[in-house]
C-alpha cells in the first residue's frame, strides 16, 4: 500500500495502516525528522492508547496499555551501538509477546527482527508532502 500525505492527515493514514491489518512487529524506516514518532503517536491514539505517549530516543522502549492485557511497545534503537545492547534489554522478550511492537531504526538490529514484521517506510516529497509505503 502507498499513501502520498500532508502531516495534518495523519488521523487518516493511521487509519488506513490499521486497516491493511499489518503485522503486530511494525518497522518504521525514514530518515530523521521525517515523522516516524508522530506517526507512531497517532496509531497508538488509534489502538486506544489515552494517555500521552512520547519518544523513547533515551528510555529506548516505552510502554502503552491499550487495555487489560494488550501493550503497545515503542522502540527507538538508534542509540544501540550492537544487537547484544538491544537482547540485554530484553527486546526479543518484547518482540515475541504477541503485543503491538512499533520499532524505530530497526536496521540497527537486523538479526533480531522477527520473521513475521511488516514495514512503513516514509520520506519526504519536495513538496512537504510524504510517501508512505506499507510492505
Amino acid at each position: 500500500m502507498e499513501i502520498i500525505f500532508l502531516l495534518d492527515e495523519l488521523e487518516n493514514v493511521a487509519k488506513k495502516i490499521l486497516s491493511e491489518q499489518p503485522k503486530k512487529v511494525i518497522l518504521f524506516n525514514g530518515s530523521m525528522g521525517v515523522g516516524k514518532t508522530t506517526l507512531i503517536k497517532e496509531m497508538a491514539k488509534k489502538l486506544g492508547v489515552v494517555n500521552p505517549t512520547s519518544s523513547p530516543t533515551f528510555s529506548l522502549v516505552n510502554e502503552y496499555q491499550i487495555n487489560d492485557n494488550q501493550f503497545i511497545y515503542h522502540f527507538d534503537v538508534y542509540r544501540l551501538k550492537n544487537e547484544i545492547e538491544a537482547l540485554d534489554m530484553g527486546i526479543d522478550e518484547y518482540l515475541y509477546s504477541g503485543n503491538w511492537c512499533f520499532i524505530e531504526w530497526a536496521e540497527n538490529i537486523p538479526s533480531l527482527i522477527p520473521d513475521e514484521h511488516s514495514i512503513i517506510k516514509i520520506e519526504i516529497l519536495p513538496d512537504e508532502r510524504r510517501r508512505l509505503i506499507l510492505t
